[in-house]
């Protein structure tokens, strides 16, 4: 009921005509094409057979809307056919044929066909569309004027609102209808349009499809033209999904009409715009609009994108203008492929060889530029038709002997039914898809030349796009990439860090591999300072054969011989043990480098301790019988030596057992190398072992600090702390500088340090010895010892006697008995008044002097 309604409003002519006219439809267009057969294929194609009686007549204004506004327009003066559609034509006709050849393929059954033209017109759809329903003759709207109702599908439209507006009619009577050419993706709705079926893809591919084309030219500023409809706006929509996703900006979208009634507008928006590159979108007759309007402008220096909906040379006669304009206009196509004999079927193809065509004679008029007379179109000055014109000798824009895309379609469509209808009536009947075919591969575009149509210079290797406020995303500056970071690709929205192993090149496009790195005996620092160790090592080892070449003498004996021969020692192995830290770390050396230098270091502050000690308490033991005397002597000095040692070896022990050291890879240390290091494991142990030591050194420093008072003839205690203050200084510099380095140069700062430390120890204590021994042996007599040290006459000298070593353990009562008792180290300067004690092993320590 509904539908009948909506006839009657369609067709207002209908209304009240009497039931016996069968309410006929007046209609101003050709019946078609027909083609009998036991089954019927209609077909709506586009415009072919637009003529000049239509531009002429105002009465045909509504039917011939195409063609009246080119007219109106003035880009014509006279309308032609548009030949090369038709081929669409002749694609259904030979498919036809073919199949009613074919043994295989509905046997004994004939296909048949009726087609017609809309002229790009909503009504002449709605009308063909009814006229294929009624069969030859005029349209009777729910009657046919077939013997049998033998309609089996329809084939149409191009445009996707053609397309719909055929469905709203064929639905009503669920017949098939398969579009050649309509992508819109509202058609995929099986609800609104059940019995719709298409043999093109969905045009969301074409939306993929631009993207990757602007993108593969680097074209990221773009202009936008659509048509002002909704699928206009769905494929906007889509898109500018699309580019946001991939970075491309739209400098412009413009909506337009099918007419345009601000064509200036659209002009200087083309001219004026920044961007090499317009997307347009539309159907075909939207299209020629576009067209006109570009060419009229005479836009040069752009690029079209054109969708697949548009078929360039046959939406536009060659006669209405020219082509400069669309120069290097790149134009997506359908995909297809050559039908075969189709070629020899179109040359073969005569004026008179189907003379129920109704498209033929107006084709061939238009095409070879002749006249017929039965037929009121083209000029009166062409020559007259003669029918021997050959089809192979048009040029392209007039007729292509190639398969076009929306022909092989067609075929495709005509192929698609037999076969449906085939397995229907050979009990066979099962649902089938159409199966997807492998896509064609892209040729590789020859070099020509491609237009930038960006907003912004792109960004080079090497550098990443920062956004300028205000402006879109595709108008940026450019920046350099940040240090340890990477570009390897243009327009790279940021820098990417190089993999841990590997550093950025100078340029910053790529990455290195980073080379291995340690402190090595090869490279000058570490050649320096192995060479400093063996040097100080070497020094050492005199210094220890003077003082044993010179045990005996007074100088020798009264350093406690066996103290200073350990202090030695553990000297020499303290720069000994600085080579573990230079060379490639391994698990070994990872293990001992720390601990012994620890310990090493314990021992020969813990010698200075005890020597420190030792004179501090010499002089506390001030007259006979007291019992800090009875602490003096090598029991003490070797106590306090082994107690300190072992304090620190035992803390060593509990690191090597918690979390030992072991060798690691540094990657971020140094920009270019990979340092091979030892990490310290438990970092809390090794930080105790260096507190302990800083213990130990504090300690000494401050005895022999408090020392430094002693009368001034004794000048051992200051050398000490001297020595002390060195290697106190050395150790507190060795904190902020060992944590401020990096790599490799860390380890250099230790080596510095022990080195260092060491040395000072062994110049303020031991070269002013050295230098009596070897440079002033007058001086290294008991004689010049006292005499220096004490300002008695000869006389006086004479009173004094040695103790022996019976005598040291239970002192003698002084001569005088006044005396003080002071126990000095004969090697520096003594007191007035004392008693100088030999020890109990027989070194000299001292002499008993009488006041």
């Amino acid at each position: 009921m509904l539908s009948l309604v909506f006839l009657s409003l369609l067709f207002p002519n209908v209304v009240g005509k009497e039931t016996h006219f069968k309410c006929i439809l007046e209609h101003h267009y050709p019946e078609g094409y027909h083609k009998d057969g036991d089954f019927i294929i209609g077909a709506l194609f586009l415009a072919i057979t637009l003529e000049i009686k239509f531009c002429s007549v105002c009465a045909c204004v509504v039917v011939m809307e195409y063609c009246i506004l080119l007219c109106i327009y003035g880009i014509n003066s006279h309308c032609s056919p548009l030949t090369r559609n038709y081929q669409h034509v002749l694609a259904l006709v030979y498919a036809v044929e073919e199949i009613n050849k074919n043994p295989n393929l509905l046997p004994n059954t004939t296909l048949g066909f009726h087609t017609h033209e809309n002229y790009f017109n909503a009504r002449k759809t709605y009308e063909c569309s009814l006229s294929i329903l009624s069969g030859r003759g005029r349209a009777v709207p729910n009657y046919t004027c077939r013997k049998q109702n033998n309609l089996i599908a329809v084939i149409g439209g191009l445009k996707s609102m053609s397309s719909i507006q055929m469905s709203t009619i064929l639905g009503l009577y669920k017949i098939p209808q398969i579009s050649y050419g309509s992508s819109d993706e509202v058609l995929r709705s099986k609800t609104l349009f059940p019995f719709f079926y298409r043999t093109v893809p969905n045009e969301g591919l074409q939306t993929l499809g631009i993207t990757k084309l602007v993108l593969h030219f680097g074209w990221t500023w773009v202009g936008l033209i659509a048509s002002y409809n909704d699928q206009g706006e769905t494929f906007v929509l889509n898109l500018k999904k699309e580019f946001v996703q991939k970075g491309v900006c739209i400098e412009f979208t413009e909506m337009l009409p099918k007419m345009l009634d601000n064509t200036m507008h659209v002009k200087n928006k083309i001219i004026k715009s920044s961007s090499s590159i317009i997307v347009v979108y539309g159907d075909t007759d939207f299209l020629i609009w576009v067209k006109i309007t570009i060419e009229s402008s005479a836009v040069s220096g752009k690029v079209l994108i054109i969708t697949s909906q548009w078929d360039f040379l046959s939406s536009v006669s060659y006669l209405h203008m020219g082509f400069s304009s669309f120069s290097g206009t790149l134009s997506f196509a359908l995909h297809k492929h050559e039908i075969v004999g189709f070629r020899h079927f179109l040359q073969n193809i005569t004026l008179s060889k189907y003379p129920d065509d109704v498209f033929l004679p107006h084709f061939w008029g238009a095409a070879f530029s002749c006249f017929i007379p039965s037929l009121d179109s083209g000029s009166m000055f062409w020559q007259l038709c003669t029918g021997n014109e050959r089809i192979k000798d048009l040029p392209k824009y007039k007729f292509d002997l190639q398969t076009l895309d929306l022909s092989y379609n067609i075929y495709k469509a005509v192929y698609a039914i037999a076969k449906s209808l085939h397995e229907m009536y050979s009990s066979r009947y099962i649902t089938t898809k159409l199966e997807n075919r492998s896509r064609p591969k892209m040729h590789k575009i020859k070099p020509w030349k491609v237009p930038q149509s960006i907003c912004t210079k792109s960004c080079l290797e090497g550098q990443h796009k920062i956004a300028i406020e205000g402006n879109p995303v595709c108008c940026f500056a450019c920046s350099p990439c940040p240090e340890g970071t990477f570009s390897n690709y243009t327009n790279a929205d940021r820098c990417e860090k190089c993999p841990e192993d590997q550093y950025p090149n100078p340029d910053k496009t790529n990455c290195i591999p980073k080379s291995v790195t340690f402190l090595s005996f090869h490279e000058p620092l570490g050649i320096g300072l192995a060479g400093t160790a063996g040097s100080l090592f070497l020094i050492t080892i005199l210094v220890l054969g003077v003082f044993i070449n010179n045990q005996d003498t007074p100088i020798v004996k009264a350093n406690n011989r066996n103290l200073t021969y350990t202090l030695l020692v553990t000297l020499m192995l303290c720069f000994l043990c600085s080579l573990l830290f230079i060379g490639q770390p391994g698990k070994v050396t990872c293990l001992l480098r720390q601990t012994t230098f620890g310990i090493i270091f314990s021992a020969s502050i813990s010698c200075v301790l005890a020597k420190t000690v030792t004179v501090v308490l010499a002089f506390m033991a001030t007259k006979p019988g007291n019992k800090i005397r009875k602490w003096n002597g090598t029991k003490l000095t070797n106590s306090i030596t082994l107690f300190c040692t072992l304090a620190q070896v035992i803390i060593c022990i509990a690191w090597l057992k918690s979390s030992p050291p072991f060798p690691d890879f540094d990657f971020e240390s140094e920009a270019n190398h990979i340092v091979i290091q030892c990490n310290e494991g438990a970092a809390h142990m090794f930080y105790t072992v260096l507190g302990y030591m800083a213990f130990l050194a504090i300690v000494s420093f401050s005895v022999a600090f408090l020392a430094r008072k002693l009368p001034d003839i004794f000048n051992e205690a200051k050398f000490v702390t001297f020595s002390m203050l060195i290697f106190c200084s050395i150790w507190i510099s060795f904190i902020p500088t060992y944590f401020s380095t990096k790599g490799k140069f860390m380890v250099a700062v230790e080596v510095f340090s022990i080195l260092a430390s060491s040395a000072g120890l062994l110049g303020c204590i031991f070269f002013p010895k050295v230098y009596i021994i070897v440079m002033r042996p007058d001086q290294n007599t008991k004689r010049k010892l006292l005499k220096k040290s004490n300002p008695l006459s000869n006389e006086d000298w004479t009173q004094c006697r040695f103790l022996s070593p019976e005598e040291v353990g239970s002192p003698t009562q002084p001569l005088i008995p006044q005396t003080t008792i002071h126990q000095v180290d004969l090697a520096m300067p003594m007191s007035r008044n004392g008693s100088i004690f030999v020890d109990a092993s027989g070194s000299l320590d001292g002499i008993q002097v009488e006041d």
